[in-house]
């Protein structure tokens, strides 16, 4: 398993195993949170079989999908959302981790600088400063 801690509320992995909920539970994460929707490609564990373990581990499921490439504004309020009100640490899933490190960086925009969030990604090994146009877009909501 691959935990890349963004910051103190929240880490994000790749894809994980019904396995490895066990770990994420005795590492004290309190939520576990699937950006990934069900059956995106074969192979990939039913989000019914990771909640019924996170549910024996005594966390928080919390199924958010949202299709790559295509993170609408909705999205990120949802997932700004869900932050604000989860039990901490969260522990937040994708493919790759990507999606949910791009659900925080634009969720953070209109609290964080630019800079600082791009540096907090780049840290956990996301790039996003692919992003900066709607981080600034955001930032521009404060």
């Amino acid at each position: 398993m691959d935990i890349r801690k963004i910051d103190d509320s929240i880490s994000v992995a790749p894809q994980i195993a019904i396995t490895d909920v066990s770990e994420i539970a005795r590492l004290g994460f309190k939520t576990l949170v699937a950006n990934r929707p069900d059956r995106e490609e074969p192979g990939q564990p039913a989000m019914a079989d990771i909640e019924a373990a996170a549910a024996e581990h005594g966390l928080k499921w919390v199924y958010m999908p949202v299709e790559s490439g295509n993170i609408t504004d909705a999205d990120v309020d949802q997932f700004a959302t869900m932050i604000r009100d989860a039990d901490t640490p969260v522990f937040a899933f994708c493919r790759s981790g990507t999606r949910c490190t791009v659900l925080w960086s634009l969720s953070n925009a209109r609290e964080l600088e630019p800079q600082d969030i791009l540096s907090k990604a780049q840290q956990a090994g996301y790039d996003m400063t692919g992003l900066i146009p709607r981080l600034l877009q955001h930032a521009s909501k404060r």
